[in-house]
């Protein structure tokens, strides 16, 4: 079969091989055989053996080359075994020829077809063949492979036509669009009339429409010019291929489009213009390695196409001038659908970059690189078209709200999974939220967010922000009092570690400068001082005296590291923090009991929770303190205490101190 967008080098050569091979398929009047054989009996016997090899030979490549045409035109539309069944009929419809030789006296209607072919008359090879299917005389099915024959023909004069040889093409192309209307007219009278629909389905001149719009596609195909894989993520080289498209392509597509519309065709030529470049277009954008700005060119080109007017073989010439031309339509619609394609390719970009951003265990990004992320593609989109920019923002935020929606989600299953993670996983976390409420805030300046996007955005960020913050203030209480339990009996202890990472995570959330900082530390400071006490007070009845002599020291040096940490993370906020420990220090470290009696009193004003446990527990650090001294500070405690008013953040409210080995008697001097 003709390959469309090739160009025959010898249609002479080919139409006198046709030629042959019709002359043969039809057969010859008996008249000539006649001749013929008047003639051979003139020949010397030697010369009329060999024309008769020759004759034989010639006959044979003939009915060699019916059954390859035959083939051919089987190609794509029948099976393999039916393929060896036209060949079996090329040569059926040969010898019945041949065997009608001198049977009739006119000229067979076979040869009369076949002549209207060669000369490019389809319109009347059409009649021919039409009144021979219906003559009754076509048992063979002979119209079947003559539609066939016909198509062929037709088709290689398309290629021929829209391969450079128009002009000279131009009447068979005619021709072309002739036979064309003639089987919608042939269809739609079958149809109208009372006949079974069946056989109409089946017609082989209903394909040709569809036949000539595929290899007309496939001709203009393959004039595009070639995009290699590798330059799929060069925008340069993009740029250059769809320059490309604008200045070769479409000029070569209008100068053979003149021809179409002479002969009747142009509506199919613009049809097939249009489904190649929107095929390529299509495969473009399809691609899952092109990126926004890519994209962004693709769209931008064909905005810049429709809106020029840039319609080149694409418009329809007979569509009315009050409407928009067919090209016009189609470009529009290729803009539509790389508009769609760019939508996405945004989404999907934002989408991946904010789950980067906020992966849960990883340190948190800057909000100022959120905020590009979800910008810059407006901003990109708003050089090209305002309404495209609008349309971008809007797909950005959707995916944000879309993000916090699913982070939530994940926030949730973290917590649910990991049921004592590192300490500064939770700050991450937690960081990130007070990010996502600093971005959302910033993008509602600059981008249109609606009412109900913000309640809705507020709303995510409210109960993720208190989910982690309560999460996180349980897991530093549990690794601070799982830390306690042995820091006072053994010399080393990983509390100056979780001090030194809390430091760290703190002052880089600092930096933030979010309203939930300060809170957060302080609320810290609370567990570990609360912590603290309660491991203090509960242990030093269980030490030796020896045991209990380096715990002053050891106070000493947590306090000075407390001291540190939270003046470092809050600054002079820190210096109304409560000190329990320096209190309780100042006690037990003063030189005789009446100096100790001083110290207490500013213990029981700051603290009016602290019981008579508590101080008995806190005396028992002190080891040279004697009986009577014990029982004269129990005494003091006792003419000073006041009941506590209910206030929050009570220290020793929760502490429960079991009896030591003083017991707690009612004689005050225990």
């Amino acid at each position: 079969m003709f390959s469309v967008g090739q160009k025959v080098p010898e249609p002479a050569w080919m139409m006198r091989k046709t030629k042959y091979f019709w002359g043969a398929f039809a057969g010859r009047g008996s008249k000539w055989e006649k001749v013929a054989g008047e003639d051979a009996r003139m020949l010397p016997k030697a010369t009329h053996e060999e024309k008769k090899q020759q004759e034989a030979k010639k006959r044979g490549k003939l009915k060699t080359m019916a059954g390859k045409l035959l083939k051919a035109v089987a190609g794509g539309k029948e099976a393999v075994e039916e393929k060896a069944g036209g060949v079996e009929m090329a040569g059926h419809l040969l010898k019945m020829a041949t065997c009608r030789k001198g049977a009739e006296g006119g000229v067979p209607a076979e040869e009369a077809i076949c002549g209207f072919i060669e000369q490019g008359k389809f319109l009347e090879a059409c009649d021919h063949i039409y009144n021979l299917e219906h003559s009754g005389n076509d048992k063979m099915g002979k119209s079947e492979s003559l539609y066939k024959l016909l198509a062929e023909r037709m088709w290689t004069v398309v290629g021929e036509a829209i391969s450079g040889s128009g002009r000279t093409f131009l009447e068979p192309l005619q021709s072309v669009g002739e036979s064309l209307k003639w089987e919608k007219q042939k269809e739609a009278e079958w149809l109208g009339s009372s006949q079974e629909t069946g056989p109409v389905s089946t017609w082989s001149p209903n394909f040709w429409r569809k036949e000539l719009e595929e290899q007309l596609i496939q001709y203009m195909t393959a004039q595009i010019p070639l995009l290699s894989s590798s330059a799929n993520a060069n925008e340069t080289a993009l740029k250059q291929h769809l320059s490309q498209l604008e200045t070769s392509f479409f000029p070569s597509l209008e100068h053979g489009s003149g021809v179409f519309e002479e002969a009747g065709l142009l509506s199919t030529y613009a049809y097939c213009c249009h489904a190649s470049l929107s095929s390529h277009l299509a495969m473009l954008t399809d691609s899952s390695h092109l990126s926004f700005s890519q994209c962004l060119l693709v769209y931008e080109w064909g905005l810049k196409m429709y809106k020029s007017g840039s319609e080149t073989c694409l418009r329809s010439r007979q569509s009315p001038q009050n409407s928009l031309s067919f090209g016009v339509q189609c470009l529009l619609w290729i803009v539509l659908k790389t508009e769609e394609k760019l939508l996405a390719v945004a989404k999907k970009e934002v989408g991946k970059a904010l789950k980067e951003a906020f992966d849960i265990g990883k340190p948190p990004c800057a909000d100022g690189a959120v905020i590009q992320i979800l910008t810059e593609k407006t901003e990109s989109a708003w050089h090209v078209s305002e309404s495209l920019s609008e349309k971008v923002e809007a797909v950005c935020l959707e995916e944000c709200l879309s993000f916090l929606e699913s982070y939530e989600n994940e926030v949730r299953n973290f917590l649910q999974h990991d049921g004592c993670p590192e300490i500064c996983s939770g700050l991450w976390i937690l960081e990130n939220c007070c990010i996502l409420r600093a971005v959302w805030c910033k993008l509602t300046y600059i981008c249109s967010a609606s009412t109900s996007q913000d309640v809705k955005v507020n709303g995510f960020l409210d109960r993720m922000e208190d989910e982690i913050t309560e999460h996180f203030l349980q897991t530093v209480a549990s690794k601070v009092k799982e830390t306690l339990k042995e820091h006072f009996k053994k010399c080393e202890s990983s509390f100056d570690h979780i001090l030194k990472s809390l430091k760290q995570s703190f002052l880089v959330f600092g930096k933030k400068k979010t309203d939930t900082y300060e809170a957060l530390v302080k609320a810290v400071n609370t567990i570990i001082i609360a912590e603290y006490v309660q491991a203090l007070l509960t242990t030093s009845r269980k030490l030796s005296s020896v045991q209990r002599r380096r715990i002053v020291s050891k106070m000493e040096e947590d306090h000075r590291m407390l001291q540190d940490v939270f003046k470092e993370c809050l600054g002079p906020a820190a210096d109304h923090l409560k000190d329990p420990i320096r209190a309780i220090l100042e006690l037990i470290q003063a030189s005789d009991s009446e100096g100790m009696k001083i110290a207490l009193l500013p213990i029981l004003k700051e603290f009016p929770d602290l019981r008579k446990e508590h101080l008995s527990a806190v005396l028992d650090i002190k080891v040279s303190l004697n009986r009577e001294d014990r029982a004269a500070l129990l005494a003091a405690f006792h003419d000073n205490c006041r009941e506590s008013k209910p206030e929050v953040n009570l220290l020793f409210a929760d502490i429960e101190i079991k009896p030591g080995k003083h017991g707690l008697c009612g004689c005050l001097c225990c």
